[in-house]
């Protein structure tokens, strides 16, 4: 899952940085394993600052003031696919043709035939693991069939509709060529979300894609409007242009952008993310009663587990007429445990970024409110904080159903092992957590909990809790291959030491210093910064 955002001023003459940097920040809930800002300045060159870590860490005041230009695209990563290393932090860049930077959120299936291809047609060099460096040079090459000296928009259209019938899978793009504007495209099935923005300045119109609309908000920007399936937009200083380029397909966005990923402010596709929490909640609560009167059992206070379930837990409450309280702390300087890689690190990280209060746990029967239960690892140990500090029963209610499946576009939920509803009934669940009793939503209440805001979405994915993929094109054999790429014991081999110490710190995209970098220059179409683009990051 990745944060993704475009940004073009009217004013060439302003810096875009500055209000990319911000609006990355907003976004830094979608990843926070690496980040990167790209600028155009004049004459089409580029600027570039990408590493692993935070937003704050990485773009200082010193970091922004050589991001220069009016336009500019930023990327937050969590890696879903390939692995944490510098060289696969975005946005990605090629110089050929006419200089193209990309940044995308999502997840393809057909990688290796699209890699196949890339190598055996196309003659494109790809020099990562990453997906998104397959998009770009597919986006690259099909503009390169154009022979033209200058492309138009209609070029553009056409490349990206050739993309689209090239590829399978989740996609939400931001592209940006040099000298001439901003791109932002969507997969058929809008399965990622993206939109954009626009708001008045002195001299013109600013305009903006993000991910969520909360970008828009914080940076005074209006008229947020989501890019549709299938559909392409391009902005210029001239105007804008969208069309849809892609056949038609069933309109299917994550159902888990709303349980989890979203910000409650952010409104996805005509939703409110806080509205569907709150029916989420009210929907959960009539669940709930059901089991607890068939189980005999009484509660004596919800609690909600921090941030996200705290809507959904207030309804609840309310609707059962229970005490509604806040039973944890968290530590805000602490990264979200789902999003972490590697077991060890998320088990670590719980205890780490909560506490439990024990006023409001000792010698009750504790009715706990999650968004929903992936791995286990942080239900399990927050229980057990619960019991430690004196609950006599902890119930827990999750606001998703039971996640039995992989994900294949774009969240890191890889192997079904390591899920732990995976083979398990509920109590079965309930046991490998520690739980008195665990209380699932059922997918058409979750489903009827978020369509209920624009009943034109015919469905939503919901591939984690059915193992139905909108897309097709998903094997068994897929399956095993995605697990063995992305399980979590696959990323500690490869020795990527991105968070913790310090033995990488000087090192940008694998060359140690800045006459390193520049001494290599053998590839032409690499999406490394060693190519035409200096990486600022880190140098002085």
């Amino acid at each position: 899952m990745c944060g993704i955002l475009g940004l073009l001023l009217h004013d060439a003459s302003v810096d875009a940085a500055p209000d990319i940097c911000e609006g990355l920040s907003l976004l830094q809930h979608r990843g926070q394993d690496a980040c990167g800002i790209v600028t155009c300045g004049p004459k089409g060159r580029f600027f570039q600052c990408k590493a692993n870590g935070m937003v704050r860490d990485v773009f200082d005041e010193k970091a922004i003031s050589k991001l220069i230009g009016g336009m500019g695209v930023g990327h937050v990563r969590y890696p879903t696919a390939g692995s944490s290393n510098h060289a696969e932090a975005q946005p990605f860049y090629v110089n050929s043709p006419y200089g193209i930077v990309f940044a995308h959120n999502g997840n393809l299936i057909d990688g290796p035939s699209l890699l196949q291809f890339m190598d055996a047609t196309a003659h494109r060099h790809i020099n990562t693991s990453s997906d998104s460096e397959l998009l770009l040079n597919l986006f690259a090459n099909n503009l390169q069939q154009t022979g033209k000296f200058r492309i138009n928009e209609d070029d553009i259209f056409t490349a990206i509709g050739g993309l689209m019938k090239q590829c399978t899978g989740a996609y939400a793009c931001v592209a940006m060529l040099a000298g001439f504007g901003i791109i932002a495209f969507r997969d058929p099935n809008g399965i990622r979300p993206v939109g954009v923005a626009s708001r008045r300045s002195n001299s013109g119109r600013d305009y903006l894609f993000a991910s969520e609309s909360i970008v828009a908000d914080a940076l005074g920007f209006g008229e947020w409007d989501d890019v549709k399936p299938g559909e392409a937009m391009i902005i210029t200083r001239s105007g804008v242009s969208r069309k849809r380029v892609a056949e038609h397909a069933t309109f299917a966005p994550d159902i888990f952008e709303f349980v989890y990923f979203a910000r409650p402010d952010s409104v996805l596709d005509g939703i409110s993310v806080y509205r569907s929490r709150m029916a989420m909640g009210d929907a959960l609560a009539v669940e709930v009663d059901k089991v607890l009167k068939e189980r005999g059992i009484a509660v004596d206070v919800v609690i909600p587990v921090p941030d996200t379930s705290r809507v959904a837990a207030l309804n609840l409450a309310q609707k059962l007429n229970l005490p509604y309280r806040e039973g944890f702390i968290k530590n805000r300087y602490v990264g979200r445990t789902f999003i972490m890689p590697g077991q060890q690190m998320r088990r670590k990280n719980v205890r780490r970024k909560l506490n439990a209060m024990a006023l409001e746990f000792a010698g009750k029967n504790v009715l706990l409110v999650d968004d929903s239960i992936v791995r286990g690892t942080t239900s399990k140990e927050i229980i057990q904080m619960a019991k430690d500090v004196g609950a006599k029963k902890v119930i827990v209610a999750s606001c998703a159903p039971p996640i039995r499946h992989s994900n294949v576009y774009g969240i890191d939920m890889p192997s079904r092992t390591e899920l732990v509803a995976f083979g398990r009934t509920t109590p079965e669940i309930a046991e490998a957590i520690g739980a008195d009793l665990v209380v699932f939503q059922t997918l058409p209440d979750l489903i009827a909990s978020v369509r209920q805001f624009n009943p034109s979405i015919p469905t939503f994915d919901c591939s984690v809790f059915t193992g139905e993929y909108v897309t097709g094109g998903v094997s068994e054999e897929y399956l095993h291959q995605l697990e063995l790429l992305r399980a979590d014991n696959a990323k500690n081999k490869l020795g990527i030491n991105s968070r913790e110490g310090k033995s990488e710190g000087s090192r940008v995209n694998g060359f140690h210093d800045r006459e390193d970098m520049v001494a290599s220059s053998s590839s032409i179409n690499r999406a490394d910064d060693t190519v035409g683009l200096h990486n600022t990051w880190n140098v002085s």
